[in-house]
């Protein structure tokens, strides 16, 4: 069996989680199968155990008002991490300048570009930061190696990460993969916490969905993720526009984690007439990343594909067509610019 020192169970349950199998995951964290299935064991047995330390001699009607308690505050907390609704105070047009994976801490990080459009969050108004995931590399285990490859150290990784998280005022931070690996000692847990992003339902690992309640009553819906299911070597956007075609009818669907760039719209007709013209159209759209230089992708031969690390949304509440709700600007410097204009014009 692999040694389980130096690799933490939320990264193996991550792991698995993403790569389907105990082998998969082992593979993708460079251990031996063996650690990811001690791993897993040991989580059976708590469960177990958990369930058999409840105490005995508590009449079945106290264990059943118990049980039902104790669904109903699950139930709750899912309902709410699954879907919250805010409140734009700010009247008319916002954007969202979308952050792809910035692995801050990386050598081939474009790290001019990803503080640019940091700063263009707090010198543009109306226009608000979202980050799709994987702030730093934060290698764990015996990925840790990997630190050997970059200049920057997991002090100094930590230090630019709060840098950044600070630089800008966030409508939302999902949490990826890299992320993940740290999950309760990690830096994002530590800001989201810090600022009230986490009482406020805006950060969650892997997923957040917001609806976004204007002064004028218009609700528009983001649906962001680290990462859809469904993947396609012919379309980046392939998992974000399934989940539109599948019942997700949110107006932006965006997601990161493959460091490619795509994008899409799907018409979701009127469901009552199945007119398009009054249904509701889906952005989907998957932002690259600001880790430009990227030693895996050339090992694989994966293609270049990064047209934009940072997407901007443009959204404007008082649009009289749908197809003008939402304006999607793969240069975030132009996503800027037509925001203000639009502002002033209104």
């Amino acid at each position: 069996m692999g040694s389980t020192k130096g690799i933490s169970r939320h990264a193996v349950a991550q792991a698995v989680e993403e790569h389907g199998s105990a082998r998969a995951a082992a593979r993708a964290l460079g251990v031996d199968p063996g650690t990811v299935r001690h791993h897993m064991r040991r989580w059976e047995a708590r469960e177990t155990l958990e369930v058999d330390a409840l105490p005995e001699g508590i009449p079945v009607e106290s264990l059943i008002a118990q049980r039902r308690a104790a669904y109903a505050a699950k139930s709750a907390r899912i309902k709410a991490q699954a879907f919250r609704r805010i409140n734009v105070r700010m009247d008319g047009p916002i954007g969202i300048l979308h952050f792809g994976d910035p692995h801050i801490d990386d050598d081939g990080t474009d790290i001019d570009e990803l503080l640019r459009h940091a700063e263009l969050t707090r010198t543009t108004e109306g226009l608000y930061g979202a980050n799709i995931g994987d702030v730093t590399n934060n290698w764990v285990g015996s990925l840790a190696r990997l630190y050997a490859e970059q200049a920057t150290s997991a002090k100094q990784a930590r230090e630019l990460a709060e840098y950044f998280l600070k630089a800008v005022d966030w409508l939302y931070i999902v949490g990826g993969n890299h992320d993940y690996w740290t999950q309760g000692t990690g830096v994002l847990d530590w800001f989201a916490k810090q600022y009230g992003y986490l009482e406020s339902g805006q950060f969650q690992y892997s997923a957040v969905r917001l609806g976004m309640l204007f002064p004028n009553g218009k609700e528009v819906r983001v649906n962001a993720r680290h990462d859809f299911r469904g993947a396609s070597e012919h379309h980046p956007t392939h998992g974000p526009a399934k989940a539109a075609r599948m019942g997700f009818c949110d107006h932006i669907a965006i997601c990161g984690h493959r460091h490619q760039s795509g994008y899409e719209i799907v018409v979701n007709p009127d469901p009552l007439t199945g007119d398009g013209e009054t249904g509701l159209i889906t952005h989907a759209i998957r932002v690259a990343t600001y880790k430009k230089i990227d030693s895996f992708q050339r090992e694989k031969g994966f293609p270049y594909n990064n047209t934009g690390p940072g997407v901007v949304t443009v959204i404007d509440p008082g649009a009289t067509r749908e197809s003008n709700l939402v304006q999607v600007f793969l240069d975030a410097e132009r996503g800027a610019e037509y925001l203000t204009w639009l502002r002033r014009k209104k």
